[in-house]
């Protein structure tokens, strides 16, 4: 499969090879992009600015609709294609196309509404017999980066607003996962969008460090681990930097809670593509009184899900994304254990494959709780007061979106006013999200907001016309 550069497909010398994280078979060959073709992706995407810009928007909406017409059409290739190269078992494949879709929709509908705002001036002596038109331009280029959890849906939440606000974007796909923004890219050939809107180029992270420091680019939109998010931001210079880092998401279940619609929630925020969400129910703080009957019943659910391959329709959990990161679990799990956690199930690891893995008696400051797990693990620990519940939410360096299980109005405004992140969702888990809304975090989780319209807003800049009244 070749690479997408400023609307031509080309390979390069650099072989890259895609395996299936289930089995390790090889799945496909496609190719790294170096220095050498990053820059005339860059020179073509600076000769697409004005065209972009000058591009009417019924025409972004045209070329964004055909896009989203033919995902629909090629939809179970697209999931085919995501569940062989990340390990993701088909129906959560599925859906991740059917939000790619939707992100496609959305941004067509935004592309026929961008901001503008007419403002009175003459609230002071100054601004007498004047006016302002406020209208928003596009930034410049765009470099997204994206992860291999969501190969897909992550990347068109870069690609469909740059596309709407009239940006050229140049996109670096994980390496690991990138078969499926590829296959998108023959979708976006067939556009008409200017040549070098739209390129598609794994690279090597050397290569993809020049993303964040060229100067040429005016934004950068990264979605990855902090550690190395940060240090983007550190390297950006000028640029806008818009920063989706994950976190170690929470979740309090009151006494007043529906046990059952928790349960049911929790065991799919927890373990579903094995935890490797940013948004993975990660945290669960459970009322005293029903502590004992949640974590009974929650253990109970975990050890009788499907597990196996993901090619299976009626497969909910199989491999993590390599054995590496299934080895760092298992260290972190270990790593509990050994300080005091008590482990109420899984625990076990065959290659890529760790098991659903359920801790209690853990400490703050243990990985597991501390750090993001990015993996099938999950706490549970009893509170007595919401209050203290809320206190341990917060008591981390992350702040993404929280969930809060409760039928009781006021601890449902409690938790808005108190818990320290980008969201926080009533009566489902915090791995709850809708592709038109504001997802992002606070603290180490984040800088900005996603979600298609806030997405478009950081892809433009506001420029008022101050004139006399006619």
């Amino acid at each position: 499969m070749k690479i997408f550069l400023a609307g031509n497909f080309i390979s390069t010398q650099n072989k890259l090879l895609v395996s299936n994280p289930y089995n390790g078979e090889t799945v496909a060959e496609t190719f790294l992009a170096g220095p050498a073709e990053l820059e005339p992706a860059i020179v073509a995407a600076q000769q697409a600015l004005q065209p972009m810009r000058s591009l009417p928007s019924y025409k972004r909406y045209e070329a964004l609709m055909h896009i989203r017409t033919q995902l629909l059409a090629r939809r179970q290739e697209f999931a085919e294609t995501i569940m062989l190269e990340s390990g993701k078992p088909l129906r959560y494949a599925l859906g991740e196309v059917d939000r790619s879709i939707q992100t496609f929709t959305v941004a067509a509908e935004e592309s026929k509404r961008l901001p503008g705002e007419y403002l009175s001036l003459d609230w002071t002596a100054a601004g007498e017999n004047r006016e302002g038109i406020v209208r928003y331009f596009p930034a410049g280029i765009v470099a997204g980066i994206a992860p291999f959890n969501f190969p897909l849906n992550l990347a068109v939440h870069k690609i469909a607003p740059a596309i709407a606000a009239g940006c050229p974007i140049i996109l670096k796909p994980a390496s690991s996962t990138p078969l499926s923004t590829l296959l998108l890219a023959e979708i976006i050939s067939e556009t008409g969008l200017p040549a070098g809107a739209v390129s598609v180029l794994p690279m090597d992270r050397h290569t993809g460090n020049l993303l964040v420091t060229d100067p040429r680019i005016a934004v950068l939109s990264f979605t990855g681990s902090p550690e190395v998010g940060w240090k983007m931001k550190a390297d950006a210079g000028k640029k806008k930097v818009v920063l989706e880092l994950g976190g170690n998401a929470g979740v309090i279940v009151s006494d007043t809670a529906d046990i059952d619609l928790a349960l049911s929630k929790c065991i799919t925020g927890a373990f579903s593509y094995s935890g490797q969400v940013c948004i993975h129910t990660q945290r669960i703080f459970v009322h005293h009184q029903i502590f004992e009957e949640f974590s009974n019943r929650f253990a109970a659910m975990a050890a009788v899900l499907k597990t196996g391959d993901p090619a299976l329709t009626e497969t909910e959990f199989s491999s993590m994304i390599d054995e590496a990161n299934a080895i760092r679990v298992e260290n972190w799990v270990n790593e509990a254990i050994s300080g005091g956690a008590r482990l109420i199930g899984g625990g076990k690891r065959n290659g890529t494959f760790y098991a659903p893995t359920i801790l209690t008696d853990t400490k703050d400051e243990m990985q597991v709780c501390s750090n993001e797990v990015f993996g099938p693990v999950v706490t549970l620990e009893p509170f007595h007061e919401f209050k203290e519940a809320a206190e341990r939410i917060n008591n981390t360096r992350f702040g993404l979106q929280a969930g809060v299980f409760t039928n009781s109005i006021y601890e449902m405004d409690y938790a808005f006013a108190a818990l320290e992140v980008g969201g926080v969702i009533i009566n489902d888990v915090p791995t709850f999200r809708v592709d038109h809304m504001p997802y992002g975090g606070v603290k180490d989780s984040g800088l900005g907001r996603e979600g298609v319209k806030y997405a478009i807003m950081d892809m433009m800049e506001a420029r008022i016309l101050v004139k006399g009244k006619s």
